[in-house]
This record gives C-alpha cells, sequence and structure tokens, in this order.
C-alpha cells in the first residue's frame, strides 16, 4: 500500500465519501437497472449517526467503510473503493477492520447484503467466509443476506 491511512470520517468528510461512494458503485447502476442502495444513502447523517471509516491518501479519500449495530446483529452497511485504487489493499483493509470492530464490540458475527446481481461480491464474501442465510427484497432491491462467524 502507499501512505494510505484508516481514520473515523468527520462531518467535513461526508462530500467526498459520497463522491468515493458514487465512483464505486457506478458501474453497477447498468446492471441493476437503478442506483444501488449506497448511492442514496446521506453520508453526513451515516456520520453522526453509525461508525463510518475512511482510506485516505493526502487528504484525499480512496475508500469507506460504514458500520451499523441493528437488531440482526453487526452490519457491515457500505464497503466501497475508488475504482483507480482497487488492488491496493484498501478493500481488505476495511474488510479486517468491519471484522475486528465487530469482535472489540462483541459480536461474534458480522453480515452483511449485496445485489443478487453483484454475483461477483458475493463470490468473493463466500472467499472469505460469509455465508449466505436470506434473501429479501427492499426498498425495491433484491439482496442476498450474508453472514459470517468470528472467531477470537
Amino acid at each position: 500500500m502507499s501512505n494510505f491511512i484508516l481514520r473515523s470520517a468527520v462531518d467535513n468528510d461526508a462530500a467526498a465519501i459520497t463522491a468515493c461512494v458514487h465512483h464505486a458503485f457506478d458501474h453497477d447502476v447498468e446492471r441493476i437497472g437503478r442506483k444501488p442502495g449506497p448511492m442514496l444513502m446521506e453520508y453526513d447523517k451515516e456520520i453522526r449517526e453509525h461508525q463510518v471509516f475512511v482510506v485516505e491518501d493526502n487528504g484525499q479519500i480512496f475508500g469507506v467503510l460504514v458500520l451499523c449495530i441493528k437488531d440482526e446483529g453487526f452490519l457491515l452497511d457500505v464497503i466501497a473503493v475508488e475504482p483507480r485504487a482497487q488492488g491496493k489493499g484498501i478493500g481488505k483493509l476495511l474488510l479486517e477492520t468491519a471484522e475486528s470492530e465487530a469482535q472489540r464490540q462483541g459480536f461474534t458475527s458480522i453480515y452483511l447484503y449485496a445485489h443478487e446481481k453483484m454475483t461477483e461480491n458475493q463470490l468473493l464474501y463466500k472467499k472469505i467466509g460469509y455465508v449466505e442465510y436470506d434473501r429479501r427484497v427492499e426498498h425495491g432491491l433484491r439482496r442476498v443476506y450474508m453472514r459470517k462467524q468470528l472467531f477470537t
């Protein structure tokens, strides 16, 4: 990796986070026929209400992670990496951060969801230990829910 720094997001990051997420998910719009959920979120609100991390280099945000605690458990809600920075370990760092945070906060598992047409994401998650446990339609989006057991 370059000089990437992982840190908690602050209010002033909202616009850069939105841009990063839009760049990361833009290629999925045509495939699913609409903007994916992460492109519809208000990141100033997410920063205030949830756990949001960014990966930056020289003040520029290259990765975003949004974590939430829900009734269902510890949710990895959004993970996004700028397309031009993919393949540099940012995604891996964000995934490891999500799992570490879940464990640190006393959770024995972490869950996420992906649009059913994002099959490459589902394969990646399966490869690193996530198991599908449900399929739901929420906000007009067909989602595949996956969970990973965390070991201490």
